[in-house]
């Protein structure tokens, strides 16, 4: 187990390496193999980017980082860029995973064809999708969430041909919107070896859903992973929920990636370590509840205590982490400084 000083003094020395610019002396760090990036996991520098005059390259941050693994979005189909990039991959030795969208009715199935095309010719190993946002703030009862979750299997129905034509896989994340036992029932009637899950470790904490009985019910169909460590505290509403670095929240970090390494010992585990205000899970208000029915989608009262417990149980080391009233600068090392710690832990424990 790493000592709270070697956590700091690797994150301190990945902290310098990503501060020191384009004309760094030092090499990058040696390459962890299956563990990734994911764009959501670098908010505050893809914002400081935007408009500067050199745009922030997510691969060539992850690269820098030491990782082998990146998600990103489909650069389009222009062949130079599907070169480009696949050039830039290969030639990091990295792996690469691309969000490309889905069909949303059978007008939208020719464009997916082609952007699935071009994935396979960026050489992909998966797609990723998010096909919701969060439940419990989109939508006001349960006929919405009815028709957005037969809107979403009609998507998956009319994209599963294309991937079958390709012979690639796309993974759907658990982005909450559907509790474990909904999506993966969804997943055995499409049985396609082509359609699959991007498992977040802590997103279904929202659905008030253990870690493990999210994993438990998913593995099955889980083909690459958002790997992050999660933090909880009460608020008058309801629940706090937090990205923090991995090793300082309440998941079982080290046995979820053990499980995953059973069934694909080189699964792509990639972190999502979001830097920003924590979320909001206001279960103690009416509209939490509107979109559970005991019918259609049950939200049993055993898995509400076992949450509840969760939080009394798993009181915060430190403030979760917050950016409101922050510098740009003090964002960006808070962010920089969480990728480091996750990083280190990854190192020291799961590898």
């Amino acid at each position: 187990m790493m000592t709270r000083r070697q956590i700091l003094g690797a994150a301190g020395a990945a902290s310098a390496w990503m501060a020191a610019g384009p004309g760094r002396a030092q090499t990058p760090p040696k390459q962890l193999s299956n563990l990734g990036g994911a764009p959501a996991g670098f908010p505050i520098r893809m914002r400081a980017g935007r408009g500067g005059a050199k745009p922030f390259d997510v691969v060539e941050h992850c690269h820098n980082l030491g990782l082998g693994v990146v998600e990103t979005r489909l650069p389009g189909t222009d062949p130079e860029a599907i070169k480009t990039l696949r050039q830039k991959v290969e030639g990091y030795h990295m792996r690469l995973i691309l969000d490309v969208g889905y069909p949303r009715d059978e007008a939208g199935v020719a464009a997916f064809d082609a952007a699935v095309k071009a994935a396979s010719e960026c050489g992909a190993i998966s797609l990723h999708a998010a096909m919701t946002g969060r439940r419990y703030e989109d939508m006001n009862t349960v006929e919405a969430f009815r028709q957005n979750f037969e809107r979403c299997q009609k998507s998956i129905a009319l994209a599963e041909p294309v991937l079958r034509k390709h012979r690639m896989r796309l993974g759907i994340e658990n982005h909450k919107g559907w509790r474990s036992a909904e999506q993966a029932a969804w997943l055995k009637r499409v049985s396609s070896e082509w359609v699959g899950v991007h498992l977040d470790f802590g997103n279904n904490v929202s659905l008030c859903e253990e870690p493990a009985l999210t994993l438990r019910n998913l593995l099955p169909y889980t083909f690459a992973c958002h790997i992050k460590d999660m933090a909880v505290e009460w608020y008058e509403e309801g629940f706090l929920l937090s990205e923090v670095p991995l090793g300082e929240g309440f998941l079982d970090i080290k046995g979820m990636v053990a499980t995953l390494r059973k069934k694909d010992p080189n699964m792509a585990l990639d972190l999502e370590m979001i830097t920003r205000d924590p979320l909001k899970i206001p279960v103690f208000t009416e509209k939490y509840w509107v979109t559970f029915d005991d019918a259609y989608s049950p939200l049993p009262g055993r898995d509400f205590a076992k949450i509840v417990a969760i939080v009394n149980t798993n009181k915060p080391s430190r403030p979760l982490p917050r950016v409101t009233g922050m510098s740009p600068e003090a964002q960006l090392k808070l962010e920089d400084d969480c990728i480091s710690k996750s990083i280190e832990y990854a190192r020291q424990i799961l590898t």
